[in-house]
């Protein structure tokens, strides 16, 4: 996640599945019906029915992985390779974008096995599901604790508290494997996606963007304090964004849709 889009693409990848997630929990509040994962719909004859009747999710995390592995792959501009040898020694290359690699590999695998379960298997496996999720978060957390070994200062803090919301998710999302019909679960799952993902995006801004026009000074503490204070600011938005999700989701199932289909 190096550069502005490395870290642009991610965060808004991440975001975007968190409104995901806030759409569901808001539609199973309002209808009574099942949140993350809803029964397996009987497939219908038709010559466009078995595409109207499949879940999309997986194939977007796809997608949405190969145009990362893309970027990635973009931004080096010699050829990837794992180790080099060079005065008879043999070292490691490009660990960073490795790191990425692996990352995005993981979040491939979990739309892979989305597709599998929600359109192949006879009966839908939500376990299978949530414990490839929960792995890409398993692995997202020793990659970024790496990835901070040579930060500091405004850099390292704002790393240090997106690993915060990132450690809260992947918590949640253990916690998802024992429990999975808990309300709140879902809840916290899809507020901490819309966290990170807003945040990671802030970050591109901050460090390649910034607002002012100025680089962040390491060593000035009101950069430092605004750097929080950025952060608390991204939590209310993520707190507003579910709530207006859910304001919005009132309005489409119990008036404009129930208007269409009377």
């Amino acid at each position: 996640m190096g550069g502005f889009e490395g870290h642009l693409f991610p965060g808004l990848s991440l975001f975007l599945y968190g409104l995901y997630h806030a759409a569901l929990l808001s539609r199973a509040v309002i209808c009574n019906s099942p949140v993350q994962y809803p029964p397996h719909r009987p497939w219908s004859k038709g010559r466009w029915a078995r595409l109207r009747q499949m879940y999309y999710i997986g194939f977007l995390k796809i997608l949405s992985s190969c145009i990362l592995v893309a970027q990635e792959l973009n931004s080096i501009q010699w050829q990837l390779i794992l180790i080099t040898k060079k005065y008879h020694l043999r070292n490691f290359m490009y660990r960073k974008q490795w790191q990425h690699l692996t990352l995005y590999m993981s979040f491939f695998l979990s739309g892979c096995v989305d597709v599998v379960s929600q359109n192949l298997l006879s009966k839908r496996c939500a376990v299978l599901e949530q414990g490839a999720q929960a792995l890409s978060m398993y692995l997202f957390l020793p990659l970024m604790v790496s990835h901070m070994q040579d930060t500091e200062g405004v850099e390292l803090q704002i790393h240090m508290l997106f690993m915060q919301a990132m450690f809260l998710l992947t918590l949640v999302g253990t916690v998802e494997l024992w429990a999975p019909n808990v309300l709140l679960i879902w809840m916290l799952k899809a507020f901490l996606y819309i966290v990170t993902g807003s945040w990671l995006i802030q970050i591109g801004f901050m460090l390649y963007k910034p607002i002012s026009g100025y680089k962040w000074l390491d060593d000035d503490k009101n950069d430092l304090a605004f750097a929080t204070t950025f952060f608390c600011w991204h939590v209310a938005f993520s707190a507003f964004l579910m709530i207006s999700t859910y304001g919005f989701s009132i309005l489409w199932y119990r008036y404009l849709r129930a208007g269409a289909d009377a």
